[in-house]
């Protein structure tokens, strides 16, 4: 007996009904396999099991809390930074994006001599309103993103340089420690808890937090369907009443925002910021993404598959220390790890539509 119904309705030109494929059986395998993430969490184990076995100190309590920060330092970035490449586009000024935010935060409150919170504020503002013109632009100017980023990459590089030299006369902020509302804010931005005798950063909370609001955007609302189907193809989206646009813009505010996030935690950990922070990052963001099983082309992934990216990303980070390596080797893996997981990624897909 066939495991499929036939949808009644007219027959084709043999005469054999039409089946909905939403109507067919999908077993428990074939749903693991659809996911974006299964080559993501293929490889982290491997790098567990790998660092487990090379690195005696990386299995210690203490270790999880570091690698986790590791991983979390990347992965709020890297969540906003997959939805819009599934949303088929890129932002290659979110790492500089970062810089900027605990910047004007940084300066705006010391020159002001205003409460912390007025400079937080102000930065969220601006790095909103950044976010904003990433996305007008390359509505407007149907410029692919990867120059519309390029430019506004180069523009934030250049302000961070030279409004920081200019107001405070060298290449960092002043320290704002001292400034009423700084300690309130720490506790928001860059506090740690201790659970069980392993501290554990703020950051980590922040993280997942985005982590499940992402997954519940893409699968549960209408804006995760419009992020699918502009990614999938825009023209074909905006035929069936897609707001392309607005939801391009969306996605680069998502980015922004997330990047106000990350800068707070830049300025309220350290009192103050060095200007030239922050380039390169939007790459390691990217790249998370890309081994958590997002497509270049876009229309493909997942939230968690970000999250498993960067907890890869922690996870060697951390490990060749543990081991002792030295340290120039972690990009050499990071390229490898690239590698391997597109590579796994697409042959999973491939398996996946040769079954259907």
């Amino acid at each position: 007996m066939s495991s499929t119904a036939p949808v009644s309705g007219p027959s084709g030109p043999s005469g054999i009904d039409h089946v909905d494929e939403r109507l067919l059986r999908t077993t428990p395998l074939k749903k693991l396999l659809a996911r974006p993430e299964l080559g993501s969490v293929v490889g982290a184990i491997a790098v567990f099991v790998f660092f487990s076995v090379a690195a005696d100190s990386f299995l210690n309590p203490s270790s999880l809390g570091t690698v986790l920060y590791a991983a979390s330092t990347i992965g709020i970035m890297a969540v906003p930074v997959a939805l819009l490449m599934i949303g088929g586009e890129f932002d290659l000024s979110a790492g500089v994006m970062v810089t900027s935010s605990a910047l004007i935060s940084s300066m705006f409150s010391y020159q002001m001599t205003a409460n912390v919170w007025v400079g937080v504020g102000v930065s969220l503002l601006v790095t909103l309103a950044i976010g904003v013109f990433n996305g007008f632009m390359l509505t407007r100017t149907k410029l692919p993103s990867f120059i519309i980023t390029l430019g506004t990459f180069l523009m934030l590089t250049g302000l961070n340089l030279g409004l920081t030299k200019l107001i405070s006369g060298t290449v960092s902020t002043k320290t704002i420690a001292d400034m009423e509302g700084f300690d309130s804010a720490r506790k928001l931005f860059a506090s740690q808890v201790t659970i069980g005798g392993v501290e554990f950063k703020v950051t980590i909370l922040w993280w997942l937090g985005l982590v499940a609001l992402a997954t519940w955007i893409l699968l549960r609302t209408r804006f995760g369907n419009w992020i699918f189907a502009v990614g999938g193809g825009a023209d074909a989206a905006r035929a069936v009443g897609v707001p392309v646009y607005r939801t391009k813009i969306g996605l680069y505010m998502g980015v922004a925002f997330c990047a106000w996030i990350s800068g707070q935690h830049l300025l309220f950990s350290f009192d103050v910021v060095q200007s030239g922070e922050g380039v390169g990052n939007e790459l390691i963001y990217i790249i998370a993404a890309v081994i958590g099983g997002c497509l270049i082309t876009g229309g493909y992934g997942s939230a968690i598959g970000s999250a498993v990216g960067a907890l890869i990303f922690g996870m060697t980070s951390k490990g060749i220390v543990y081991a002792e390596w030295n340290p120039d080797w972690f990009k050499f893996f990071l390229g490898a790890m690239l590698l391997l997981a597109t590579l796994l990624n697409a042959w999973i897909r491939k398996r996946v539509e040769a079954t259907k």
